[in-house]
C-alpha cells in the first residue's frame, strides 16, 4: 500500500508499504533548491529506497528534459545510457542520458517487467518523469518483486526452485530496421551497436547467444541462460525477469510460450504457472496515475514496472534515465 510523506518528516522506511510519495510542501521552489536538498538527504532517501522499491516525488520543479536531468544527477548514480543497453524498444533521446519511454502505440499494453532482464546488461536503478500526462489512462504500473516471488514459492516451490536454480532463457525476433510502432522493433543493428552481419556475430558469440538469420533480414537470437530469480542483501529473493512482459506481450507467446520462453535447461513453462505469475503480479501491483511534473525512482531489482494504455488528444510524454549503484 502507498503512502505519503510531507517531505521527509514521515517517512516510515517499512518494507510493507510501496510506493513512497514524497510531496513537496511549497519549500522548495527552484531545480537548484531541489537538487541541493536531495544531496542532503540521501542517505535518508537511499534508505527509504531500499525499503519500499520506489519513491514518487510530487510537486518539485522538475518541468522539462534538462532539469530532469539535474534531478536524477543529483542521486549521484553513474548513468547507464540506453545506446550500451541490449534493450529492444526504440526510445528517442533527449539529452545523453534522458530518453523517452517505450515508444510503443498509445494502445499498446507494456506488461510488466524488470528493465533488461531479458539481456545480461541491465540497470540497478530506473527513474522516470512526467512531462505531460494522458487525457485517459497511460498510468507506470510497478509491482514489488520480492512480493511476487514470495507469493509463488507457496504456490509451486518446486517450479519456482527449478527457476531460481537453472534460470530461463529468452528467444527475441529483432528486424532489419527500427519500427517505432513495435514495443520490441529496434533494430538488430541497433541494439548490437553493429554495422553488419560479421560484426553482429562476433557480438551474439561474446555474450553467449545463439542465432539464425530470417529471410527478410531479421535476427532470431536466444540468450543464454540468464537469472530469473536473484537474491538481494539481507537474503531478500526477488523474481527479476522479463516473464510477464514477454508471455502477455510479446507476441505470440500467449498461446505458445515455448516461442520466447523456455528454462535455462531447455525444457518448457506450463501455462498453468506463467497465468499464476500474472494473477499474483496483479494482484500486488500499484498504479502511478501520473501528474505533470512527477517524478519516480524505482529500484530495478526489487520492483517492477510497465505502462497501462492510454487514449486522448494530449500525446503523452514520459522520459527515462537509467543509472548504476
Amino acid at each position: 500500500m502507498a503512502y505519503i510523506s510531507n517531505m521527509l518528516d514521515d517517512l516510515r522506511n517499512s518494507a510493507e508499504e510501496f510506493p513512497a510519495i514524497i510531496v513537496n510542501d511549497g519549500s522548495i521552489k527552484t531545480i537548484e533548491e531541489a537538487t541541493s536538498w536531495i544531496s542532503s538527504n540521501l542517505l535518508t532517501l537511499q534508505t527509504e529506497l531500499n525499503c519500499t522499491g520506489a519513491i514518487l516525488f510530487r510537486g518539485f520543479p522538475v518541468t522539462n528534459a534538462q532539469t530532469y536531468d539535474d534531478f536524477f544527477s543529483a542521486f549521484g548514480y553513474p548513468n547507464f545510457t540506453y545506446k550500451e543497453s541490449l534493450s529492444n524498444a526504440v526510445r528517442i533521446n533527449y539529452t545523453e542520458y534522458v530518453f523517452t519511454a517505450n515508444e510503443a502505440p498509445k494502445d499498446v499494453e507494456i506488461y510488466l517487467h524488470n528493465e533488461m532482464a531479458q539481456t545480461p546488461i541491465y540497470p540497478e536503478r530506473i527513474s522516470l518523469f512526467c512531462e505531460e500526462a494522458a487525457d485517459h489512462g497511460g498510468a507506470t504500473v510497478i509491482c514489488r518483486s520480492d512480493e511476487i516471488y514470495k507469493q509463488l514459492v507457496e504456490f509451486d516451490p518446486e517450479t519456482t526452485n527449478k527457476l531460481e536454480q537453472v534460470g530461463i532463457k529468452y528467444t527475441t525476433i529483432m528486424p532489419g530496421e527500427d519500427r517505432p510502432e513495435s514495443g520490441q522493433g529496434r533494430s538488430w543493428r541497433s541494439t548490437l551497436s553493429v554495422s553488419d552481419v560479421a560484426r553482429a556475430e562476433e557480438k551474439l558469440k561474446e555474450l553467449g547467444y545463439t542465432w539464425q538469420w530470417l529471410e527478410d533480414g531479421s535476427l532470431k537470437a536466444q540468450t543464454a541462460a540468464l537469472p530469473a530469480i536473484r537474491t538481494l542483501q539481507g537474503d531478500r529473493k526477488v523474481f527479476f525477469n522479463q516473464i510477464i512482459a514477454a508471455y502477455k506481450g510479446w507476441q505470440g507467446v500467449n498461446e505458445d510460450p515455448s516461442v520466447a520462453l523456455c528454462f535455462g535447461d531447455n525444457t518448457f513453462f506450463t501455462k498453468s504457472y506463467l497465468d499464476k505469475v500474472v494473477s499474483i503480479s496483479e494482484s500486488v501491483s500499484y498504479n502511478i496515475d501520473w501528474q505533470n511534473g512527477d517524478v519516480a525512482l524505482v529500484d530495478n531489482n526489487l520492483a517492477m514496472h510497465g505502462r497501462r494504455p492510454y487514449s486522448g488528444e494530449t500525446k503523452r510524454k514520459v522520459l527515462v534515465v537509467l543509472g548504476q549503484k
